[in-house]
């Protein structure tokens, strides 16, 4: 990937770990205690904490990423640097006690223990004059708090007092509070409701967890601060009035492993391309649920940047890999969808029922104009992907810009092609594409008396 020399970087701050997964399989247990033997282990090792969430912005960005972290001189640092290496600019801050590993054996997607290793809180030596300089110069600073102490140096706290960029604190439980002039905070829901303790709001509702992010400004006097919530999505509260709730796009499986970090490295990024606070936190809820679907942090190096040629394809892909991993059906159908109707709706849930996902290729608004004249699209293909990917029965949305979807059907490769109308007896014309990996075009029954140029006609009456 191409670093941009002439932009500022983002900079990211906090406590940086080594994370092992061990992963093997188990089918019985030990003769002396009931628990697993897990045999044929893989080890996989990957960066943690802050530098997990410098890896995961490197990867969705062009602009140089700088870690700014602690690190001692073990076998776990030089094992951390080489995943480092070629990714990230590490600027290290001297430090004793040992890098922190956490070892996870795993038995496929389940934890079975964790092993940490290394000294709970390192000790630090003074922030080398290059670091504070990055810092005060970066585009946007990004603090990963893991609360091993790096937050809580005086001279770290200075430096961050006087950053020039927005900066974003993803705080920790054992952490130190942010600086004042944090422009975003992104505690989880759980981690919000021990630091704000003197709320008399119980549960996890939206006025609970309303009342936390407005009792967390008060107390902080930070910018903002975003409540993560998993699947729900994210509160943002700016301390008065009413908070906006950003819903996260439903993901099936995946890792929610590193999915705080992939949110507020996204919302980093967002604001320093000059994003408002709400434009950052949409933009880092889309990340992380993507992130999870992907695999969460052992897809830590993923380069998780669109392809240009065809819109949502990361999106998709990761659906189609969780789908074919389940040994499932994918479906697929399109057209251009410019006025969604009763006759749309009946073909598209129809075709659902034909597999386990459906995939909804749609016309550009160029393509749209080539087919259909210069007074259509009516509604752009943004807008049109936006209203399809509502419905329960649709699992995306893929934008070609071709006359015909024979390119993005055989990227997809569906199982099916589906296509409602009066093709019944006649070949359709992406039949011979499917016949070359053996899938299967398929015509649904059409709903009668409905048709996007019979409403654009009546319209006009």
């Amino acid at each position: 990937m191409s670093r941009r020399p002439d932009r500022a970087p983002l900079v990211v701050v906090g406590d940086a770990l080594l994370d092992v997964d061990l992963v093997g399989t188990a089918s019985r247990l030990t003769p002396d205690a009931p628990v697993p033997v897990v045999e044929d282990v893989e080890t996989r090792e990957r960066p943690g904490g802050a530098a997990l969430a410098a890896v995961i912005a490197a990867a969705a960005t062009s602009r140089e990423v700088v870690l700014v972290a602690p690190v001692d001189s073990d076998d776990g640092a030089a094992r951390l640097r080489a995943l480092l290496d070629g990714r990230v600019r590490l600027l290290g801050i001297p430090a004793t006690g040992g890098t922190a590993v956490k070892q996870r054996v795993r038995v496929g997607d389940h934890s079975v223990v964790r092993l940490d290793s290394g000294a709970p809180v390192a000790e630090l030596g003074s922030l080398p004059d290059e670091a504070a300089a990055a810092i005060r110069d970066a585009a946007a600073v990004l603090v990963a708090d893991y609360g091993r102490g790096t937050t809580s140096a005086p001279d770290v706290r200075a430096a961050l007092a006087a950053a020039r960029g927005p900066v974003v604190w993803d705080p920790h439980p054992r952490g130190a509070d942010p600086v004042s002039n944090a422009r975003l905070v992104t505690p989880n829901g759980a981690e919000a409701a021990r630091v704000a303790t003197d709320v008399p709001a119980d549960g996890s509702g939206l006025a609970a967890v309303g009342a936390r992010a407005e009792a967390l400004i008060r107390r902080w006097g930070v910018g903002a601060v975003a409540v993560t919530l998993g699947a729900r999505g994210a509160l943002l509260s700016y301390g008065e009035g009413a908070p906006m709730v950003v819903p996260a796009v439903p993901v099936a499986g995946g890792d929610p492993c590193g999915a705080g970090d992939s949110f507020a490295a996204a919302a980093a990024l967002a604001l320093a391309d000059g994003a408002v606070t709400g434009e950052a936190v949409t933009a880092a809820v889309a990340a992380a649920s993507a992130f999870v679907g992907r695999g969460g942090a052992s897809a830590w190096d993923t380069d998780v940047r669109p392809e240009p040629a065809v819109e949502g394809a990361t999106t998709v892909d990761a659906l189609l890999a969780r789908v074919r991993a389940a040994g499932a059906t994918v479906v697929a159908t399109g057209g251009c969808f410019d006025l969604l109707h009763p006759g749309h709706v009946a073909t598209l849930r129809a075709a659902r029922g034909l597999g386990d996902c459906l995939i909804v290729c749609i016309n550009s608004d160029d393509s749209v104009r080539r087919l259909k004249g210069p007074s259509r699209p009516l509604v752009t293909a943004t807008d049109r992907a936006r209203v399809l990917e509502a419905l329960e029965f649709v699992d995306a949305v893929v934008v070609f810009d071709e006359d015909t979807p024979a390119e993005v059907l055989d990227r997809l490769r569906p199982d099916v092609w589906a296509k409602g109308g009066d093709y019944a007896g006649a070949d359709l014309p992406e039949a011979a594409v499917l016949r070359t990996w053996g899938g299967q075009a398929v015509v649904l029954p059409y709903l009668d008396g409905h048709s996007t140029t019979a409403l654009v006609e009546r319209s006009r009456v």
